[in-house]
């Protein structure tokens, strides 16, 4: 059985390089009062910055740390980025398959069915990773919310409605979920939050014209979007990991 999926392809060079560097320090994360578990990296010790990464449907939380070894952060504070694992659910395009994924998805026409309780349940979980950060001393103006895919709608769909003020949602190929809705519940906290939407020009999974309404309601409504196309499929390019690694500069140093 073909599954629909959108877990990031990685290069074997790639995961070797992370299991190689010593610069940063992994370490497996159970967190309690059903908070999501997690994966952590500590760019420097005493981080005073913290990015939420959420992967796509189907992987995990171990998707993109290789990523972080090829994001150039020269002159960034420490970091800490934190991978959560969603939990696993049976997903109805994929005949009922038990996977990891934030939400269900309906069908090929993720436009107009849309599993409402499951981005909003996901959306919670999130919210309390925040908090968590919050709690360890990172106060929400100093972390990022970022996905892929599934992962991306979920930066979305939390970090246009978050009640204090982000700082920044990096959104890789991805979409604006619940679009019908966004208008009405968003928070104006996040109206000056800084925005990366990346996508591929071949995406399979998610095409970039999903990608390009989501970019235009946002602008639509004033939000700060960086936007950026690059010639692949639903993955990421070396030319953006660039990309990403000047954004995440930019935006630390204002």
């Amino acid at each position: 059985m073909a599954l629909f999926a959108a877990g990031v392809l990685r290069s074997a060079a790639a995961q070797a390089q992370t299991k190689a560097s010593s610069a940063l320090a992994k370490r497996n994360t159970r967190t309690m009062n059903k908070l999501l578990d997690t994966i952590e990296l500590e760019s420097k010790p005493n981080p005073s910055v913290s990015i939420i990464w959420m992967h796509g449907l189907g992987a995990d939380g171990n998707d993109f740390v290789p990523i972080v070894n090829e994001l150039d952060l020269s002159g960034c504070p420490g970091i800490r980025f934190v991978f959560p694992n969603a939990p696993t659910m049976p997903v109805t395009i994929n005949g009922g398959y038990v996977m990891r994924a934030w939400y269900d998805i309906l069908g090929t026409d993720i436009a107009r069915r849309e599993d409402e309780s499951g981005l909003r349940a996901s959306q919670k979980s999130i919210e309390q990773l925040i908090e968590r950060e919050k709690s360890r001393g990172i106060p929400a103006e100093r972390i990022i919310l970022a996905g892929f895919s599934q992962g991306c709608a979920m930066t979305l769909q939390t970090g246009l409605r978050y009640p204090e003020k982000l700082l920044g949602l990096l959104c890789l190929s991805g979409y604006v979920p619940l679009r019908d809705v966004v208008a009405a519940e968003r928070n104006a906290a996040n109206q000056d939050t800084p925005v990366f939407l990346a996508h591929g020009r071949g995406d399979p999974v998610i095409q970039i014209q999903r990608a390009e309404q989501s970019r235009d309601l946002l602008v639509s409504m004033g939000y700060k979007v960086e936007w950026h196309e690059y010639m692949m499929q639903h993955s990421v390019c070396q030319e953006e990991i660039d990309d990403i690694g000047a954004w995440l500069r930019r935006v630390l140093a204002a």
